[in-house]
């Protein structure tokens, strides 16, 4: 059984865009590329879909997070470096470090 590959974005937007070009069908670019065309199909969908958002006004805003959340996450932080240091001391015994 094959392993399932994981494309980056420039490599899914570069096939779709040149599907969309339609120079070439989309099994040609599905035998030159190695992927199923159905995958093509759907980049394609998907960067039709996106398109519009590349020109809304004022871009995209940065989410805001609530400050109590980050220093309860903060707090765990602290709290597992803690533990990770106790454990590395308790252990060192035991792998001869």
């Amino acid at each position: 059984m094959k392993k399932r590959r994981n494309h980056d974005a420039g490599f899914k937007a570069r096939v779709a865009l040149e599907a969309l070009k339609g120079e070439r069908t989309v099994s040609e670019l599905a035998a030159e590329y190695g992927v199923h065309p159905t995958m093509i199909h759907q980049w394609k969908k998907s960067l039709l879909d996106g398109a519009a958002d590349i020109f809304e006004r004022g871009g995209k805003t940065a989410p805001s997070v609530d400050e109590d959340t980050v220093r309860s996450l903060h707090a765990k932080i602290g709290e597992l470096a803690v533990a990770n240091d106790f454990l590395s001391r308790k252990l060192k015994p035991w792998t001869g470090k």
